[in-house]
């Protein structure tokens, strides 16, 4: 039971750990860079690592429950899917370095009793009195199922019973929202010093839409030519 406990325990760990890795982190960073801020960056990665959890969570179950695997050439397809993301937000970063500066004065509105001030458009929902970044979110969503799979079976190789397994996935989605909100709620602070300066901005803006075209190109391209490889032969 103790090793069982200790194993969970791990899975909040990892689960911060992985939260941490290159894909995840250059992702949310092109959003912090848009808007940084200690308290926007820490909801961005909540936002994600929540989307992230859903995703890793319900897929992982279900494989974890009927004792499966995703197939080698699905993982590569969700994984090529993060690639594409990854250059779709470096363009979109890089477009926003460009353009800084023009989407006009904040705009004040309200929600119910909830007042807002947002410049330019607006990107977040409401659930009840809980208020969540929209593209975070579905950012987190496509990275939760790409690493569904290697949870799903790192969950049913380290625990020994369905219940513990899916207490392990919990615990590791866990791990993901908290590592994710500390690290963006952390960056945010300087950032937003450093964003006070239009010049300042625009190459943050440009530093992190380059990253993450340079992380989707080489993330994607091996992926690539392993799909194209059978066809090849």
């Amino acid at each position: 039971m103790l090793t069982t406990w200790t194993g969970c325990a791990v899975g909040f760990l990892l689960g911060m750990r992985h939260a941490c890795e290159p894909d995840h982190v250059v992702a949310v960073a092109t959003l912090v860079a848009e808007r940084p801020g200690a308290r926007r960056g820490a909801l961005v990665g909540a936002a994600w690592g929540t989307g992230h959890a859903v995703a890793l969570c319900a897929v992982g179950a279900g494989l974890v429950t009927v004792r499966a695997q995703l197939p080698a050439w699905l993982t590569d397809v969700l994984e090529l899917g993060i690639a594409a993301l990854l250059l779709a937000l470096g363009v979109r970063s890089l477009r926003l370095a460009l353009r800084i500066g023009s989407e006009g004065p904040a705009i004040p509105h309200h929600h119910g009793a909830r007042r807002h001030v947002h410049g330019g458009t607006t990107d977040h929902l409401h659930l009840r009195g809980w208020t969540l970044a929209r593209r975070p979110l579905w950012i987190g969503l496509c990275h939760g199922l790409a690493g569904s799979g290697a949870l799903a079976a790192l969950a049913m190789a380290s625990m020994p019973s369905l219940p513990m397994g899916l207490l392990y996935m919990l615990l590791f989605g866990a791990g993901s929202i908290a590592a994710m909100a500390l690290f963006t709620g952390l960056a945010g602070w300087p950032l937003r010093r450093l964003a006070e300066s239009r010049r300042a901005q625009t190459g943050l803006a440009l530093a992190a839409g380059m990253a993450s075209l340079s992380l989707g190109i080489l993330w994607g391209s091996p992926i690539i030519a392993r799909l194209c490889g059978p066809l090849g032969g």
